[in-house]
């Protein structure tokens, strides 16, 4: 599909685009870039590359398709840095899960002729550099492109087959959109298992003094029941990455900071006046939505991407 992908980052997406790239033969060549010099000997040794650079410029020279895989803080230092060394023609995208600060921040570096298509596979886990990706991460999952009103429509459509020849479903949407459908699906989630997490520390202390200091283990280790192990699965995700993504969609994620507070108001009012019916009645809603997400298919994505990892693996 392309005569040669630069793939900027390669931590566990920009390492699973590599290898999903060789998997279904797209690129003729793959030239990767990291600040870390450690990521890049890793990328090198797992043969994920055929070049690994330290300097973005050299790595987007001659590349027919860029993907941006780094925090989206980063995005316009990034295409600063290799903006002039990008061909006209060339495709340039991104990973980050806030796509409305994506075009003002990379634009003004990109020359006419370059096509500039922010994107987000919705999809991950919370493992990070080049030695836990793999090509089946994109399995099923959905990718959301933004282009601008202006975009090329052949351009936008090749780049929506490489992502569907990766496995995933694509849906096209405006920036603005995908900015405030991805912080309530995503942001908040995000904030509100780093808040648990957190807090559930906070509180160990207060335990083992309640206990006498006789706990030789942390209870919030030893007593964590399934719904706090998903918290904390959320909560191990890159720190980097996710301070990014509230600095950059932080009208978004206020927004439904303040309804969700508003609604958690109304739940602790209900509990406080013993108000069974009404906390039912919210609780059958929320195990419907559940229902039809597993319908959709989009129900268990981490033990679903860790069993595509172990069968590949298997087969290796």
């Amino acid at each position: 599909m392309f005569d040669k992908v630069a793939l900027i980052g390669i931590g566990l997406i920009g390492s699973s685009i590599a290898r999903a790239v060789r998997s279904h033969k797209l690129a003729g060549k793959i030239s990767g870039c990291d600040i870390s010099a450690e990521a890049r000997a890793q990328a090198t040794a797992l043969g994920l590359v055929d070049a690994m650079h330290e300097d973005p410029a050299e790595a987007v020279a001659d590349a027919d398709l860029i993907v941006i895989c780094a925090p989206v803080g980063a995005h316009g230092a990034l295409a600063e840095q290799f903006g002039a060394a990008v061909k006209r023609g060339a495709i340039v995208t991104d990973v980050g899960s806030v796509k409305g600060t994506v075009a003002p921040a990379m634009a003004p570096h990109l020359a006419d002729g370059v096509h500039l298509i922010p994107g987000h596979p919705v999809a991950g886990t919370e493992n990070s550099g080049p030695e836990a990706g793999f090509a089946e991460l994109f399995l099923d999952r959905w990718c959301i492109l933004t282009p601008p009103p202006d975009a090329d429509a052949d351009t936008v459509q090749l780049l929506q087959r490489f992502w569907e020849t990766m496995g995933s479903r694509v849906e096209i949407m405006t920036a603005e959109h995908h900015d405030k459908v991805l912080a309530i699906t995503s942001h908040l989630p995000h904030l509100i298992a780093y808040t648990i997490v957190a807090t559930a520390d906070d509180l160990e202390g207060q335990f083992k003094q309640e206990a006498g200091d006789n706990v030789s283990k942390s209870e919030v280790i030893k007593f964590s029941a399934g719904g706090f192990r998903d918290f904390t699965r959320i909560a191990a995700s890159d720190p980097v990455m996710w301070r990014d993504v509230f600095l950059a969609n932080k009208g978004a994620v206020l927004e439904m900071l303040g309804r969700f507070s508003e609604d958690l108001t109304a739940l602790q009012r209900a509990i406080r006046w013993g108000d069974g019916e009404e906390l039912e009645k919210l609780f059958t809603r929320t195990r419907d939505i559940r229902r039809g997400i597993v319908e959709a298919g989009q129900a268990g994505t981490f033990r679903a991407v860790e069993e595509a990892r172990a069968g590949a693996l298997k087969d290796n």
